[in-house]
């Protein structure tokens, strides 16, 4: 209830943010009148439709996308169909599978019945079917909770952030106005939002992380079987090739992971992995419910750069879960 809450009081922060810029902006080029605002609102609400409507379509094309029936992989299409049964779900996603060469699963779509959910090969190859299945319930989950939905509202605030640093900034360089001082003032200012609703967008990007991950429990999984298929997914990352790893890289905030922060992560995981069996048993996830977990301060910095949790908090995450 808590990490959904705070997906929520993230939400009206950040457009709060942006009620609070855009009335700043008004006042400083003294608008009158409610036309300029109900512009702007009118504004951000055409850019989340766009958003809503080309983003399945891009994500499709960017992942390399082919869509799979039961007849090809009924293991897949039946786990995915009880998961989805048992989240409340009233449509079944489609499922697809991506040609990328990284071992990871996804989930996308404009609403719970527009939703679709696909793995790449790499990760039917790696896991068992329990862990592939906490995996799925991850996935099912951030279905349930409009994770989409959040997550495209909430990066549209930067996105008008930096539009009106482009507009108002160099406006001012280039342009002829006496006010060509204020017009930059406003453009830097803009930037300097821009990157703090960012970072607030990526910390809403790793709140969903943790709650996908509970509600993949709530579905049924035992913690340590999604602890070891993280595990797992950093080791086939690591594997891949810097090529491979570039191709993923503006479309890794869907992965389970992010594929790109996997050597750092198994150097991590394997003092977690006391017995080296390269994976997390539920012993090992008990054992690590009892420990303070102290990061580096080049680990909490990259954590705050980062659409995911650190690793290790993570998985200290799944501890806490585990009966």
């Amino acid at each position: 209830m808590w990490l959904q809450l705070r997906l929520y009081l993230l939400v009206g922060l950040l457009f709060a943010i942006l009620y609070g810029i855009i009335a700043f902006i008004g006042f400083l080029l003294g608008v009158q009148g409610m036309t300029y605002y109900f512009f702007l609102i009118g504004f951000a609400v055409v850019l989340v439709l766009i958003q809503f409507m080309i983003g399945p379509k891009t994500v499709e094309w960017s992942m390399k996308v082919k869509y799979v029936s039961a007849e090809e992989y009924p293991e897949l299409h039946q786990m995915i169909k009880n998961l989805s049964a048992k989240a409340g779900l009233s449509k079944t996603p489609k499922v697809g599978v991506s040609q990328l060469q990284i071992p990871n699963a996804f989930a996308f779509g404009r609403s719970r019945k527009d939703a679709r959910v696909c793995v790449t090969q790499g990760i039917l190859d790696l896991l068992d079917k329990e862990e592939l299945r906490a995996v799925l319930g991850h996935e099912i989950s951030h279905i349930k909770h409009h994770d989409v939905a959040v997550i495209t509202m909430l990066s549209v605030v930067p996105m008008i952030m930096y539009m009106i640093y482009i507009t108002f900034f160099w406006g001012g360089m280039f342009g002829r106005r006496r006010d060509t001082g204020g017009m930059i003032a406003i453009g830097l200012l803009a930037l300097v939002v821009y990157f703090i609703t960012n970072l607030l967008v990526m910390y809403g990007s790793r709140i969903r992380e943790y709650y996908a991950d509970l509600g993949s429990t709530e579905l049924g999984n035992q913690p340590h079987y999604l602890a070891t298929a993280l595990y797992k997914l950093s080791l086939g990352s690591a594997r891949a090739s810097r090529k491979t790893l570039k191709q993923a890289e503006g479309m890794k905030a869907f992965f389970l992971n992010d594929p790109s922060r996997a050597r750092q992560e198994i150097r991590d995981l394997k003092d977690i992995d006391l017995d080296m069996s390269g994976t997390i048993d539920q012993h090992e996830l008990m054992m690590l419910q009892s420990q303070k977990i102290k990061l580096r301060k080049g680990d909490r910095l990259m954590e705050v750069l980062s659409t995911h949790p650190n690793m290790v908090k993570r998985i200290k995450h799944l501890a806490s879960l585990q009966q």
